[in-house]
């Protein structure tokens, strides 16, 4: 039965940047939150000390000895809130995402009934739709939006026919149902927690979130996308010709390792058809890194290789050397 009232615990991962954690603990702080676990990703920038000197009681504290990055920091996190809280639902952001006010209430104000967890509507500060946090519906899951992303997909829109459009953020709109969210104002129950389990934390950073909740779907657990519960992402990513582009370069590792082992998810025996299309597509992107080009191509090449083989061992270090080598 649901909760008539659910009890929330939030989880926070942090990495070197204390200026935005401070803004997201005050907004977290301020709405009706039973805890909130603080994951620092062993951060350098004072970080640490600031947060021993917090005495909120409701905060729970967790120093990583080294970067785990997102998606190691949310697996800490959520098995913290897992096994050292009692909460009913535990919502998920980065140090940089955080709820508008009311957020929390207006998930509470829900009917929950016959939903396993629930996205966010995610925004800029200036109050555009953030399009990395875009939900969608899996186009290989969807006859309709498939035929949707088909039909846009000779003018390069084909991400259009399967994201959820902007009249889905109205306020007034329903809560659909979605196959993929972000881990930026993410609410799982805890009953889902047990039955998706924690995040791959060898993913370091991005897809995470997109693998995590794909899984979930194929699990049979059910996602709602809801425009009246809504987030601010005050991220420093900006938009290319060709979709955001990434810095530092490291970052363009994951990105694209992680979306090949995504997309093997999601297209199922659709994922060797549509290996060519992304590869393509990919390499059309060093424009946007110019003049890193080459540099940009060069870290791709090692992602999918990687992606290809299911590889998730690569020490970050290495990763780094790659991206001074050009």
């Amino acid at each position: 039965m649901p909760h008539p009232d659910p009890t929330l615990a939030a989880v926070v991962v942090t990495h070197d940047r204390l200026d935005h954690l401070r803004i997201t603990l005050d907004r977290l702080l301020a709405q009706r939150v039973r805890h909130v676990v603080v994951v620092d990703n062993a951060s350098t920038d004072g970080t640490a000390d600031w947060l021993a000197r917090q005495q909120d009681p409701r905060l729970i504290l967790h120093r990583s000895d080294r970067n785990l990055g997102g998606a190691g920091g949310f697996s800490v996190g959520l098995e913290i809130a897992r096994d050292r809280t009692d909460a009913d639902w535990i919502v998920a952001m980065d140090d940089d995402g955080r709820p508008e006010p009311g957020a929390f209430d207006a998930f509470r104000a829900m009917d929950l009934a016959g939903w396993d967890a629930i996205g966010a509507a995610v925004f800029h500060p200036d109050g555009s739709i953030c399009e990395m946090n875009r939900p969608y519906c899996n186009p290989f899951w969807n006859p309709g939006a498939f035929l949707r992303t088909l039909a846009r997909m000779p003018l390069g829109r084909g991400r259009k026919g399967f994201h959820l459009p902007d009249a889905a953020y109205g306020a007034e709109s329903p809560v659909l149902p979605i196959d993929m969210t972000s881990f930026v104002g993410f609410f799982l129950s805890r009953a889902a927690l047990k039955a998706a389990g924690l995040p791959d934390p060898r993913l370091f950073i991005y897809g995470d979130d997109q693998l995590y909740t794909l899984q979930m779907r194929r699990k049979g657990l059910r996602i709602g996308f809801a425009p009246q519960v809504r987030f601010e992402h005050d991220t420093s990513a900006r938009q290319g010709q060709s979709g955001v582009v990434l810095r530092p370069m490291w970052k363009v590792y994951y990105m694209y390792r992680n979306a090949l082992i995504a997309y093997r998810v999601a297209a199922g025996p659709w994922f060797w058809l549509l290996v060519p299309v992304l590869l393509r597509k990919w390499r059309r992107k060093a424009k946007d890194y110019s003049p890193d080009a080459a540099l940009f191509r060069k870290i791709l090449d090692q992602a999918v290789r990687d992606g290809m083989k299911g590889r998730l061992n690569r020490p970050h270090e290495e990763v780094l050397r790659l991206a001074e080598s050009g």
